[in-house]
């Protein structure tokens, strides 16, 4: 029961990031084109299919979660991790960047560079140390080999 909350629990961050901050700046929800929505509803299944392989990623391979009180136990290094150290945030960025397109909304777009630029920092100054900690050497060679944000051609297969 307790691996049921925590994975139900962990939804709380997408959910608070995706819908609820966005409908709180952006009270003024209709769509202006209808070429627009159909690119930000394109964009937001591109990003939403990163973020459930990156989740599923975390569950199956790195037995934890997306949430920062349910880690994962082991290092993911393989699937989309192979390509980029950091796919969920990128999921989420691109779910952004997607409904801000579909409803030509300068508040979201705004938005979802605070949250690119919040998480660059955290990631700097918090997680990738504790990674370093955590995973060691391999963390350490997995870093040098796949970058932060834009992805490899080819996936990362370590040593």
């Amino acid at each position: 029961m307790n691996k049921v909350i925590q994975q139900v629990t962990s939804f709380i961050l997408p959910v608070t990031v995706l819908i609820i901050v966005p409908l709180c700046i952006e009270r003024d929800i209709s769509v202006k084109h209808t070429s627009t929505l159909v690119t930000g509803l394109f964009i937001m299944i591109l990003g939403l299919a990163l973020m459930t392989v990156t989740i599923m990623s975390f569950i199956k391979t790195g037995r934890g979660t997306l949430a920062p009180w349910s880690p994962t136990k082991k290092l993911i290094t393989t699937g989309l991790y192979g390509y980029v150290r950091n796919p969920m945030i990128l999921g989420v960025f691109t779910v952004l960047i997607g409904e801000s397109v579909a409803i030509l909304s300068h508040r979201i777009f705004i938005w979802a560079l605070i949250f690119f630029l919040v998480n660059n920092v955290w990631f700097l100054i918090y997680e990738e140390p504790g990674l370093g900690r955590k995973f060691g050497d391999e963390y350490k060679e997995y870093k040098k080999n796949v970058p932060r944000w834009i992805p490899r051609l080819t996936p990362y297969k370590g040593r």
